[in-house]
């Protein structure tokens, strides 16, 4: 076991966990923030998507040993009152079925924005490709994503 000091959703945490362990699971059971979630364990399916100093990881295939002095955000610090551009095209374009994916797809979505703030159809299909969608609502993440582009407002 060892002791990591932890910055997430600018919120200090001090774990004393096995530096092995997966930083999705400090952010579940020790942070006590579960939006995120638990889908493959092997980074291929994007539900356990959180920005790392701003870069969309998947959370279940990194350790937390080598977080170090990273800020972490979840779709808990996307917005506080779930008010992002993002969170709010999600509604309009009613994007959810079962819901299960849609953290990780908001914050891949959020960090394409942040690198292409009028992404085209070719770059959301590119980046957003990693994060699997069993209900199939790949059409109205676009939108979503769009939507957001956009300012919201469809």
């Amino acid at each position: 076991m060892a002791v990591f000091n932890l910055t997430i959703n600018n919120e200090d945490y001090k774990v004393d966990v096995d530096p092995q362990m997966p930083l999705l699971w400090v952010i579940r059971d020790f942070a006590g923030l579960t939006g995120t979630k638990y889908g493959c364990g092997i980074a291929q399916c994007g539900a356990c998507t959180v920005h790392l100093d701003g870069n969309a990881v998947r959370s279940c295939s990194i350790p937390v040993s080598s977080v170090a002095d990273q800020k972490v955000v979840t779709i808990e610090g996307l917005s506080k009152k779930g008010d992002h551009p993002l969170q709010k095209a999600w509604e309009e374009a009613d994007v959810p079925q079962c819901g299960y994916c849609q953290s990780g797809q908001i914050m891949s979505a959020a960090a394409l924005l942040k690198d292409k703030p009028q992404p085209t159809d070719q770059d959301i299909d590119n980046l957003m490709s990693g994060n699997i969608c069993r209900c199939g609502t790949y059409n109205r993440i676009k939108k979503a994503i769009h939507l957001a582009a956009k300012g919201g407002k469809s």
